[in-house]
Parts: C-alpha cells; structure tokens; sequence
C-alpha cells in the first residue's frame, strides 16, 4: 500500500502524544521527520523512532521526501507556516485553530488553493462515527423538531505559563477549546450561525478569557449555548434537545480518553438507550488525509468550512469585547 509521508514541525506535546503515534497505527502513513529549533529535536526523534531530524522549520519543507506536514505549532504561527508549506508543496494538516481572525484564515485557504495542495484543519473528533449516528437519529424524527443545542468543553489549566494563556499567541478558553463547540453545532445540524452573544471571565494578567459563555442563534431556528473553559473541571459534551427526546453525547470531542468509545445516549418518552460506538479519532484523521493524498479526493472538512468556523469565533470575541450581541453575514 502507498504510503505518505509525515513531516512534524515541532515537538508540541500534542504531535508527540497524539498524532506522531496515530501515524504509526495508520495503515497508509509513516512519519518521516521532525524538525524543532534546537538539538532537542534529535532526542524526540529517537524516542518517537522517526528516522529524520532537522533543527530548523525550513529544511524540514526542504526536503524532498516528505509529502505532508503537520503543524501543532502555537496559534500565531499557524499563518506563516501553513503557508510557507504550502509553497513548497506540501500538503497541510494544521492544528486548530486554524488562525487569529476570518481574514488570515482567508488568505492560508486561499494560498493552499493555488498551489494546490491538500488542507485540513484539524478538527479530529468529527471522524468519530458517532457524530454519523447522531445526524442519522436526528434525522429520522425520534427525537422530534431539534430546538436546542447545549455544548461544554473545558479543563482546568493549572501551569500559568502555559502558551495557552499568553494573548500574544492566540490564547484564550474560545480559540482552544470553544472551537469545537462552534464547529459541532455547525457540523452535526448542518446549518449556519447568524447571531451570537458571548460574554467571558478575563484572566486580569494577560487579558485572555479563562472561560466564555456563548449563546448562538442558528439560519434554521435553533439556539445553541455552549460554554469553554480553563478554569473548570474536565468536560466535552453535547446534547441535542428536540420536542420529542434528546441526544447527548458525553464524550463527544476527546473519545480517546474513553478507550476510544463514544457514547450516544438518547432519551424519549419511550426510555433511555446508550449506543457505544468505536472510532480511534486521531488514527482516522491521519488515513483521511493521506488517502485524499494518494487518491486526490476530497477531504470532509475544507478550507471554506474553516473560513465560516473562524468567522464565528471573530464574532464572539468581538461580543465579549462589545458586549452586545453580533450578527454574521
């Protein structure tokens, strides 16, 4: 089987705990190298059994024999690498979010399209066939007309100088965590935010908001209300509310942490049923990807979803800032 070839650029925790051993378990993947600026890159690249290390982003995209990157770099530099990527012709897989505002989420599309290579933002909890289930009930009416869309993803942030919290860098609960929120209620009713209204707790430090508390009215009539944050206990849920019955779904952003098992539980008049459904997150998102390479086919999140979810994170921290509601295009 043909197999493409990884390039990491950085030794983020994420890349080294989630998506390095996700290309190792993929079938059509490998990881050829790793680049960090420093010396430490080549004791990463020994302990991860990656056979290439480069001290700098730039040989790293030098090199000929590496097919796709991918970028868990901090928030800030998403723009300049994905880019930089891109020109040299590889395909990109970027952490989310993809950038800071709607207009350099715009341009990376944009570059990514003319030099036509493959891009995704990676969003890796929606590979999980439990969002297909949930879509399918939602669907088949047994849940009656949705009405409301409830969704919570938090954790609690204890190192302070964690990247996370520094403004300069893209910090923020709503950039780190509420992202999934805003992409879920987007991706699993398949419909538009029109409004927002956001209101935040701000760290007085470094003036990122610790926690946000967002309410969301939808083009198909639907309300959301999601919430995010550093400074609560472990959560990444959502519930989809209909006149009928409900669909909630308790491990809905990280199932790995649940032995890879998502839980769609859904509660009628008629009972409760949990339906238990596997899905290995991380290890789908990169044979996803790389298939799309070998096979120049589609991916299932493009760059114009991306615009639209960046949109709508602009948005609620322009409410925050304001603090009135704001309307989107």
């Amino acid at each position: 089987m043909k197999k493409v070839r990884w390039g990491i650029l950085s030794t983020a925790n994420i890349g080294r705990t989630q998506l390095i051993p996700a290309i190792f378990r993929a079938a059509n993947a490998e990881a050829a190298a790793i680049a960090s600026r420093g010396s430490k890159v080549y004791g990463a690249a020994e302990e991860l059994g990656i056979p290439k290390a480069y001290e700098s982003y730039d040989d790293l995209l030098e090199d000929p024999e590496v097919d796709a990157v991918y970028i868990p770099l901090p928030n800030h530099l998403h723009k300049e690498w994905v880019i930089k990527a891109a020109r040299k012709g590889k395909h990109v897989l970027c952490e989310k979010p993809l950038a800071l505002d709607a207009a350099e989420a715009e341009e990376i599309v944009q570059v990514t399209k003319e030099c036509r290579v493959k891009f995704m933002e990676a969003f890796m909890y929606q590979l999980h066939p439990q969002h297909d289930r949930v879509r399918e009930i939602i669907r088949s009416g047994e849940i009656g007309d949705v009405k409301l869309f409830k969704s919570s993803h938090s954790f609690n942030l204890a190192n302070q100088d964690d990247i996370r919290l520094k403004k300069e860098m893209g910090g923020g609960a709503m950039y780190d965590v509420g992202c999934y929120s805003i992409h879920a209620i987007r991706h699993v009713l398949c419909s538009e935010p029109i409004e927002v209204f956001a209101g935040a707790e701000l760290d007085p430090k470094t003036g990122v908001d610790l926690s946000s508390f967002i309410h969301v009215k939808m083009e198909n009539g639907v309300t959301g209300l999601f919430d995010c944050s550093f400074e609560m206990t472990g959560r990444n849920e959502y519930e989809v509310v209909g006149t009928k019955g409900t669909i909630k779904v308790p491990y809905a952003f990280r199932p790995d942490r649940n032995g890879h098992i998502g839980h769609v539980v859904v509660t009628t008049n008629f009972g409760e049923r949990i339906e238990k459904i596997e899905g290995d997150i991380y290890k789908l998102e990169v044979e996803h990807f790389s298939q799309s390479v070998i096979n120049d086919t589609s991916l299932i999140y493009p760059g114009s979803e991306s615009i639209k979810n960046m949109r709508v994170i602009e948005a609620c921290y322009q409410s925050i800032e304001s603090g009135c509601s704001v309307k989107l295009k």
